[in-house]
């Protein structure tokens, strides 16, 4: 009788909270007008994702001076692109508690041209995650709660982003190890920055979070973002809670976000730009975008982020007061594709 009253609890409780493995409950909150967002994952069910983070810089030496005329000969634009596909296999699923997941990036693509417009043909440090694996525990309100593994694999990356056999000191080549981050250390985190989310949540409902703000230079910016319920679709694949988005400057960066190259000491960026410009000022950041979450299976199913920063730089040594400003365009998007 005890063993069949366990049994029961816990059945009970895996439906109430939603927990791994409930993708065909039906997750509506006691109080009505809400809904449970919860993330959710079914033993030896891999769910396979696209990631494509892309930026366009765009340098402008004196924008003072700039006009629609001069605008070719003052104006540098630098491109990358990381695309990655990571699948999501669930190891161990707890009703009581987080599920242990492993990812592993099956391919990853980088592509960047300087801002001279000549393809960079040098490995990005990032290429070196082809292949490998991380695990991560993370609970039902889509926060991770272990992330040891995935931080150790980052700070590999950011050591073999420093060139080898050079006699100059540290230089460190361009990565896009900030843009993995982006899409990694975040997972999920509209659903788990949700304040008291196991009382539901409602169409028009706003809360707030914060995410990273990968850049071509080693400068750590976090955005504010301010997510909203926006209305629930019905579809064929389920209830799709879409969820906008906003963005703004953030004051500080949490404490505990990763720091690719802690431990390197002092290092130089490669290159004409990046290497030589100093004292970078946010002037303003702005943007929008929009995530598709499944309710009725617990999953994300596709999300996109458009944003753009202006920032002011200077010289290590005075320039007749030229202060070049930087304008980076980002997009940042995944689409489940399994």
């Amino acid at each position: 009788m005890k063993t069949a009253l366990t049994i029961i609890t816990i059945l009970a409780l895996s439906i109430l909270t939603g927990c791994n493995g409930s993708a065909g409950a039906k997750k509506t909150s006691a109080e009505e007008g809400k809904v449970l967002l919860t993330v959710d994952f079914q033993q030896g069910r891999k769910l396979r994702y696209k990631f494509i983070s892309s930026r366009t810089v765009e340098v402008d030496s004196d924008p003072a001076k700039s006009t629609a005329k001069s605008r070719k000969s003052t104006v540098g634009h630098l491109r990358e692109s990381l695309e990655m596909v990571i699948a999501y296999t669930p190891i161990e699923i707890d009703p009581l508690g987080p599920a242990i997941i492993k990812a592993t990036c099956e391919s990853v693509k980088v592509q960047r041209t300087s801002l001279t417009g000549k393809q960079n043909t040098r490995k990005d440090a990032v290429k070196n995650l082809a292949g490998r694996t991380f695990t991560f525990t993370v609970n039902a309100n889509g926060k991770i709660e272990d992330r040891s593994e995935l931080n150790k694999l980052i700070r590999e990356m950011g050591k073999k982003a420093f060139r080898t056999k050079n006699k100059k000191g540290k230089i460190k080549e361009p990565d896009m190890i900030g843009d993995f981050i982006a899409t990694q250390w975040f997972l999920w985190d509209s659903i788990s920055s949700i304040e008291k989310a196991s009382k539901g949540i409602r169409v028009g409902q706003s809360w707030k979070s914060k995410l990273s703000v990968p850049n071509p230079m080693v400068l750590p910016k976090a955005r504010e973002v301010t997510y909203k319920l926006d209305e629930i679709r019905q579809t064929e694949k389920g209830r799709l809670a879409v969820i906008n988005s906003s963005y703004c400057p953030a004051e500080t960066v949490p404490s505990g976000w990763p720091n690719p190259y802690h431990g390197c000491g002092r290092f130089q960026l490669a290159g004409s730009i990046f290497g030589i410009l100093r004292n970078y000022k946010v002037l303003s950041l702005q943007g929008r975008g929009e995530e598709l979450f499944n309710i009725d299976t617990g999953r994300i199913e596709q999300y996109e982020q458009n944003y753009q920063t202006q920032l002011d730089a200077s010289f290590p040594l005075p320039l007749g007061g030229v202060n070049p400003r930087i304008t980076i365009k980002q997009k940042i998007k995944s689409e489940l594709v399994n």
